[in-house]
C-alpha cells in the first residue's frame, strides 16, 4: 500500500489515498460507505451556484470533465489552498487528516441561526488511517473524528448567541480505512488517540487561520 499524496490545482484539491479504501462519508458525490482511491474538494463561489442551479448535477458535470466520478467529493467555498493537515503515529496506528475550515456558517449544536441571505461556510475533513477496520470499528472511528473536529471548533472559541460554536451547518467528514479485523477504534486505543490528535490539529489550525483573516468562507 503506497502512501497518501495531496495535489492542489485550484479549484481542486485531491487527497490520493494511495490505494482503494473503504470510505465512509455524507459527501455530495458518492456518500455513504463506498470504495474509493481519492477524496476531492471542489472550490466554488456564489457565481458558480445560482439559486436555480442543481448543485449535484453541476458537480456531476465537473467531475465528468475531470474523469473523477469515482472520487468522494466535497463542495467548499473556502480557498482550497488554505487546507491544513494533521498527522499522528501511536504504536502501529497512523492517522492523516486534511481539512478546509470556514466558519461563516457556524452553529452551536441544538440551536439554529437564520443564515438566509448570507454566505455559507463549512468544515470539510478527510481522515485516512492505516489499520484495517471492521464495519463496527469504521463507525466508531467516524465518531472519534467528529468528536475531535467539535473539540477543535470549541477550542477556537467562536462565540454565538447560544454559546460557543461547535461546528457549522454544513460540515462533512470522509473517513478512509482499509477493510480489516480491528474491532475497536475508541479513545482508549492507539488508533483512537492518533485520529484525535490528527483531526484536532488540522481543524484547530484551520479555524484559527479563518478567524485571523475572516476574508474567505468555507
Amino acid at each position: 500500500m503506497s502512501g497518501p499524496v495531496l495535489h492542489l490545482a485550484r479549484p481542486w484539491l485531491e487527497f490520493d489515498l494511495g490505494c482503494r479504501m473503504e470510505v465512509l462519508s455524507w459527501a455530495v458525490n458518492r456518500p455513504g460507505r463506498v470504495r474509493a482511491r481519492r477524496i476531492l474538494w471542489r472550490e466554488v463561489r456564489n457565481a458558480d451556484l445560482p439559486e436555480d442551479l442543481d448543485a449535484v448535477e453541476w458537480l456531476d458535470g465537473e467531475l465528468r470533465a475531470r474523469d473523477a466520478l469515482d472520487a468522494v467529493t466535497f463542495l467548499t467555498s473556502r480557498d482550497v489552498g488554505c487546507f491544513t493537515q494533521g498527522e499522528a503515529r501511536i504504536g502501529a496506528a497512523h492517522a492523516h487528516a486534511v481539512a478546509t475550515v470556514g466558519l461563516s456558517n457556524a452553529e452551536r449544536v441544538g440551536h439554529r441561526i437564520d443564515r438566509a441571505g448570507h454566505d455559507w461556510g463549512t468544515i470539510n475533513l478527510a481522515l485516512r488511517v492505516n489499520l484495517g477496520l471492521t464495519e463496527a470499528a469504521l463507525f466508531e472511528a467516524m465518531s472519534i473524528a467528529v468528536e475531535a473536529r467539535t473539540a477543535a471548533v470549541i477550542a477556537a472559541d467562536l462565540p454565538l448567541g447560544p454559546g460557543p460554536a461547535t461546528g457549522t451547518g454544513t460540515d462533512c467528514v470522509a473517513l478512509a480505512a482499509p477493510l480489516g479485523d480491528l474491532p475497536y477504534a475508541g479513545l482508549h486505543t492507539d488508533l483512537g488517540e492518533a485520529m484525535g490528535l490528527a483531526v484536532y490539529g488540522a481543524v484547530l489550525e484551520g479555524a484559527l487561520a479563518w478567524k485571523a483573516t475572516c476574508k474567505a468562507v468555507g
